[in-house]
């Protein structure tokens, strides 16, 4: 074989290699199959309601669909530590709360993952309204009013919670070391159910995110002692947050997408525009406000950033309020 006919060969078998290369990124444009969100948490509460937003939202974009997975479990680790396993190609992704994600490792003594080394922050998403409701029966209208009610009858009355080490659990636990009072926690495994006995006057008071509690406020069948954010909510302009009576106190939770550590840069940097498209669409803050939570857009760095912050400051908080979950 002449080196020109050599040389003409291998030209051609390059040109094929690229050609070849090129249809196979294609084909691997992401994504070409559906992608999986997974809630490691019941469906009725707050992160699963953003969730379900976020997951529209792509899937109209991506023209893919989007599953929502529940995975409850151990207040948030079942899920958390499933998708910390998960393949890093992009197809499972995790949206958590920052009670599983900062606050559960400073509860638990095992959960299952490493916040930081097993996943790859992607980008916040929502932050949430939460309250402490009562049922109207309840002979208290405000937080000062529970407090002295507490007071006066120590242990007597019971607060219900998503369930143990949740951060509902938690801030509930916290309002008692900062407020001095007992209250009998009686765990759910949802928050939806919890809400659901609070109305049904099982049990007389919950603390509850906006999402699981609102149909029911509007109702009048919960009534609203105080707002956990530090801020009053928008859509409860005129409820007054516990730390107005209560100095210091208050928690603005947040919830933020994650991936598998080790996931391709370019595909966390795809999702991530994709979801701050997602939270530009006025349809989305439409929904996410009814829902009383409103988006929080960030990068990838950011949500690491936070992650990282809030892992020392929840473990002195947790600390501080004695809880701890074996």
């Amino acid at each position: 074989m002449t080196h020109r006919r050599f040389a003409i060969l291998k030209i051609t078998a390059l040109g094929l290699s690229l050609s070849l290369a090129g249809l196979a990124l294609a084909q691997e444009k992401f994504p070409s199959r559906p992608v999986t969100l997974v809630v490691p948490q019941a469906a009725g509460g707050a992160n699963d309601a953003i969730a379900r937003v976020i997951a529209q939202k792509l899937s109209d974009q991506w023209g893919q669909t989007v599953l929502v997975e529940n995975r409850p479990g151990a207040g948030g680790n079942v899920g958390t530590a499933y998708a910390a396993k998960a393949k890093n190609d992009g197809y499972t992704l995790l949206v958590n709360a920052d009670s599983a994600q900062v606050i559960n490792p400073a509860l638990y003594a095992k959960t299952g993952f490493d916040p930081v080394k097993d996943f790859d922050p992607i980008a916040p998403l929502a932050k949430a309204g939460y309250v402490l409701v009562a049922n109207p029966s309840v002979p208290a209208n405000n937080v000062a009013e529970l407090i002295a009610l507490a007071k006066s009858k120590p242990g007597a009355l019971s607060i219900a919670s998503a369930g143990n080490g949740t951060l509902n659990h938690l801030i509930g636990e916290m309002l008692q070391k900062a407020t001095d009072i007992q209250l009998q926690h009686i765990p759910y495994k949802a928050a939806a159910a919890a809400a659901t006995d609070v109305v049904g006057g099982q049990v007389p008071l919950s603390v509850q995110s906006m999402p699981s509690s609102i149909a029911f406020i509007r109702a009048g069948k919960l009534k609203v002692l105080g707002v956990v954010n530090e801020k009053r909510l928008a859509a409860l302009p005129d409820a007054p947050t516990i730390g107005e009576t209560v100095p210091g106190f208050g928690a603005t939770p947040w919830y933020g997408l994650f991936a598998p550590a080790g996931t391709p840069k370019n595909i966390l940097v795809q999702i991530q525009n994709d979801v701050a498209k997602a939270l530009d669409a006025k349809d989305a803050q439409d929904r996410l406000a009814t829902l009383g939570c409103e988006p929080f857009k960030g990068t990838g760095e950011q949500l690491a950033q936070i992650v990282k912050s809030d892992l020392v400051r929840w473990a002195k908080i947790v600390k501080d309020s004695g809880a701890k979950i074996d």
